[in-house]
């Protein structure tokens, strides 16, 4: 009933920028944390960037004064703004966010949920 989809993905030249974008639709009471991984074919899924909902946001080393993560909770989106991109940031990303359902009785209920993934290539 809940379902993320991710958008913005594409291939751009190093030193470029992309700006990728995640909606959140369903039954949906709020979100907590939402957030960006990243998945190379030779590798695990790692975490990119984390924000929870009013808290401060958190990078990966990797990506710290080049992407930028950001939500709007009034429309349920989080977005993430990648400046100044390289070849390693090449990969799939996914969006991931920790939704809270509620139920007709006020149960409520938190689940994960994940992206279908977007493809990012940056390569001249």
């Amino acid at each position: 009933q809940v379902q993320l989809v991710e958008s913005g993905g594409g291939l751009v030249q190093p030193g470029g920028s992309l700006r990728l974008s995640c909606a959140a639709s369903g039954s949906i009471f709020s979100i907590d944390h939402m957030s960006w991984y990243r998945q190379t074919p030779g590798k695990g899924r790692e975490l990119v960037a984390a924000v929870p909902s009013g808290g401060i946001p958190n990078y990966a080393d990797s990506v710290k004064g080049r992407f930028t993560i950001s939500r709007d909770n009034t429309q349920n989106t989080v977005s993430l703004q990648m400046n100044s991109l390289k070849p390693e940031d090449t990969a799939v990303y996914y969006c991931n966010a920790v939704v809270i359902t509620r139920s007709r009785v006020s149960h409520y209920v938190s689940t994960t949920y994940w992206g279908q993934g977007t493809q990012v290539t940056v390569s001249s």
